[in-house]
């Protein structure tokens, strides 16, 4: 039987939507390294298609990029394991000296007729608290690349049959003669942001992780790591990535390094997320700020840690389907940035 009225379009729609969310929650165990792996290999893609232009054989060159993966997967594995094995010991120490500070900080507030209440801070305001939800981060991404070898192995499969893809959905979706252009343009521009997007976060990553270490910053690689993975989350993530990094520096060397750590996140993340990066992808690819932070929310209840870090480039991906079917671009309009206009242009 046809449906006619819109509400009961609507309303079809929206439960056969929470069914397949239903299902991806249930089976998140197996969506969560699909997901990660299906990342790796678009962010992968444009390394194979630049050695393909070369007449490199495919197999040689997946099997370089996978190899470099590995090592440098390794290499990262080991370096930041360490570091937040000894971070997690000297824990209980950085939250005393934490607390000693703050409490000096009362103290000076104090002498400038400023009072604040000790106990009320103490019982709603743990500083400690950022640097525990840091690691707690780091930690759950480790427990999902426990599956290294199924992740890596899917990635090897995507990357050989990626050139296949489109003619597929053009197949499946019933064009054949490849006349549906919007399919071409969605994979092309998931591909583009996210090897854009992952140049931009190792860039991020590697230049706040030469500043901490100029500046003797304890587990400086530890914040580096968190500094690229949050940098897929803009606005906030920046800000979830800069607390931990902040707070060592303050109880390290004080107000003056907390300072400059905090400088050095607001200066590379404005030159990376305002300058390079709009210039690199184009502009009208932004997500509001409301939209960003539901959506880590939502991704994150999904999926877990992984979902966290995935939260922007999933909803990227739905914008940019909603963006290119003409009866769908008023969604992708509702998820921009801006006042709508810029988004369309």
């Amino acid at each position: 039987m046809e449906l006619k009225s819109p509400t009961a379009k609507a309303l079809i729609v929206l439960a056969c939507l929470v069914v397949v969310l239903a299902g991806i929650k249930a089976a998140s165990a197996i969506m969560v390294p699909f997901f990660l792996s299906g990342f790796i290999a678009i962010a992968c893609s444009p390394l194979i298609n630049w050695a393909s232009r070369r007449k490199i054989p495919k197999w040689l060159s997946v099997s370089l990029v996978i190899s470099l993966i590995v090592i440098f997967g390794f290499l990262l594995a080991g370096l930041v394991g360490q570091s937040l094995t000894e971070f997690k010991e000297n824990l209980p120490d950085y939250r005393s000296k934490l607390d000693t500070e703050f409490a000096w900080v009362i103290d000076q507030l104090a002498i400038f007729n400023i009072h604040v209440n000790r106990e009320l801070i103490a019982s709603h305001l743990d500083p400690g608290m950022a640097m525990s939800l840091a690691t707690n981060f780091i930690s759950g991404m480790g427990g999902v690349l426990s599956n290294l070898f199924l992740i890596l192995l899917t990635v090897i499969f995507m990357l050989f049959e990626a050139d296949s893809i489109p003619s597929r959905l053009h197949v499946a979706l019933a064009d054949p003669d490849m006349k549906m252009q919007h399919i071409d343009k969605f994979i092309r521009s998931v591909n583009s942001y996210l090897a854009i997007k992952t140049v931009v976060s190792l860039a991020t990553g590697l230049i706040i992780g030469v500043w901490l270490y100029v500046m003797e910053i304890d587990h400086f690689l530890l914040w580096a790591v968190l500094a690229f993975m949050l940098n897929y989350i803009p606005n906030i993530g920046s800000i979830i990535a800069a607390l931990p990094a902040v707070l060592i520096a303050f109880v390290q060397f004080g107000f003056a390094s907390a300072g400059l750590v905090a400088l050095a996140f607001v200066l590379v993340n404005t030159i990376m997320g305002n300058l390079i990066e709009p210039r690199l992808m184009g502009r009208g690819m932004g997500l509001s700020t409301l939209v960003v932070f539901l959506s880590l929310i939502f991704w994150g209840w999904l999926l877990g840690t992984v979902g966290m870090l995935l939260s922007v480039p999933l909803t990227m991906v739905v914008k940019i389907a909603l963006e290119s079917r003409p009866e769908s671009e008023w969604l992708a309009v509702l998820l921009s940035s801006g006042d709508g206009k810029k988004a369309q242009s």
